[in-house]
């Protein structure tokens, strides 16, 4: 068995889900992404057992492109990322009723396809392939189901997908480069490439626009806060969970090991640009009174750290950046589903309208309250685990980086607990709220439990990240020494 499989069970699922008509597409959408999670898991097992799950076949005579995939230990940490939380989003929207359900759940699911795929392909061309199918449907998702008037979904989509496939089109321009000086869109052929330290920068640059727009960074960040608010809430926590982590990800597996003269020359300009997102996003957010706008700022803080993490070319800056790519991934998702069952009683994203959800809702209000401490890094939860490794490795480069890196903390614990003391206590709202529903207490507990398990007990993820992050490290380091020889 080998990772194609995978994606085949996506695809098979997105069309299955269309062909099953509107009653039965939410059904049968999480039958599918259910059966993507059991099959992750046994990918996982067999990895474990050392059994080879890379997959390769001719694609494309001329120019030559492999159809390649490649199953370490990170793409399999990325696929437990998409395939664990597809079934929550898709259990969770079950409290909405979509107009044409069968084409909205298809596209989720397509949309799993296509990220997966980019987490999945060691080929240059077909991650490139991968990267741009998963713009398609989060487009039409927050054009046709978003939120507001029709006129600004339509500005704030049409920018989103502007400003990335104009990041992408530098990539893909890298991409021919390297195959020109190559013969190959090989990953493994690709950071063998002989290229000067100009080349290199240049390289280095086109793929950091794709990346920083689709993360993102600033100050490329100017489309989140919008598309955020006006996607419906599927499409933000594939937006904010998975789709944004394809940057992050592709900094450590691609941006990196092609150019890591670059990386190493641009280091201290590159995490200080990750800390002034965490900085920037921590500020704007204490200023919000819309719920979902505060909580795309709070994200932009939280991505610019992983990315700072990564840019430090070190084992602790490349795990603490993993974790910390799965502790947001679940956390952002458990915070939107919040913001989504608050908007479903009271249709208001505003906090000033909202205020005394507890005396009406206990079990919401402990819900988000766990939310928010992880949020913040409390300990035992998952994210103090992640922000701690990758704080000791920005304190590793350089101090400073590490205090003002730990600001996020500080800033968010802030603007995180005002914005709980708002919306959930105070005076009783004239306004019904009803507590949660079976559904949407199950999608809660599941989130809750991972972050709460791997705060205490993150042991299994670093053991299948850590090798893959070794290995990619130890490229990076050789190819750093090849050129001190050549010099």
């Amino acid at each position: 068995m080998d990772v194609s499989i995978l994606l085949i069970l996506l695809l098979t699922g997105a069309i299955a889900t269309y062909l099953s008509g509107d009653k039965l597409a939410s059904k049968v959408a999480l039958i599918f992404s259910v059966a993507a999670l059991v099959l992750t898991l046994m990918l996982v097992n067999m990895h474990a057992q050392g059994q080879s799950l890379d997959f390769a076949q001719v694609w494309v005579t001329n120019p030559k492109i492999f159809f390649a995939l490649s199953g370490d230990g990170l793409a399999l940490a990325m696929l437990l990322l998409t395939t664990g939380l597809l079934p929550i989003i898709i259990y969770s929207s079950f409290g909405n009723t979509y107009a044409n359900a069968k084409t909205f759940y298809a596209l989720v699911l397509f949309m799993a396809f296509a990220m997966a795929g980019t987490f999945l392909a060691s080929d240059g061309f077909l991650y490139y392939i991968f990267w741009e199918l998963s713009v398609i449907p989060i487009y039409f998702i927050a054009l046709v189901w978003g939120n507001g008037d029709a006129e600004s979904r339509k500005k704030a989509v049409l920018k989103f997908f502007i400003y990335t496939l104009a990041g992408s089109l530098f990539m893909l321009v890298a991409f021919v480069y390297l195959f020109q000086k190559t013969g190959s869109f090989l990953l493994t052929d690709l950071v063998k490439a002989s290229l000067s330290e100009s080349e290199q920068t240049w390289i280095f640059f086109a793929f950091f626009l794709a990346y920083a727009i689709k993360i993102p960074l600033i100050p490329f960040h100017t489309w989140q806060a919008k598309v955020y608010q006006k996607a419906p809430f599927v499409g933000t926590i594939l937006l904010s969970g998975i789709m944004l982590k394809m940057g992050l990800y592709s900094i450590i597996r691609w941006q990196l090991p092609i150019a890591p003269f670059a990386a190493r020359h641009y280091m201290t300009i590159l995490i200080s640009l990750g800390i002034a997102g965490v900085i920037y996003g921590s500020i704007v957010a204490l200023r919000q009174n819309n719920l979902k706008r505060l909580l795309a700022y709070s994200s932009l803080a939280h991505v610019g750290l992983i990315a700072a993490g990564a840019y430090t070319l070190t084992i602790d800056g490349f795990r603490g950046a993993v974790l910390q790519m799965l502790a947001h991934a679940f956390v952002v998702a458990g915070l939107f589903i919040v913001a989504e069952i608050i908007e479903r009683r009271y249709n208001t994203q505003e906090i000033a309208e909202m205020g005394g959800i507890r005396a009406q809702a206990p079990k919401l209000t402990s819900f988000f309250l766990i939310l928010v401490m992880a949020s913040v890094a409390l300990p035992t939860t998952f994210n103090f685990v992640a922000e701690f490794m990758v704080l000791y490795s920005l304190s590793q480069i350089n101090m400073w980086f590490a205090i003002l890196g730990g600001t996020t903390i500080i800033l968010g614990a802030y603007y995180m607990l005002k914005m709980f003391q708002n919306s959930m206590l105070g005076e009783t709202n004239t306004k019904v709220f009803a507590d949660v529903t079976f559904s949407e207490a199950t999608s809660l507990v599941l989130i809750v439990g991972v972050l709460l398990f791997f705060g205490f007990y993150p042991k299994p993820l670093l053991e299948l990240i850590t090798p893959s992050l070794e290995q990619i490290l130890a490229g990076i380091n050789n190819l750093d020494q090849l050129k001190q020889v050549v010099q």
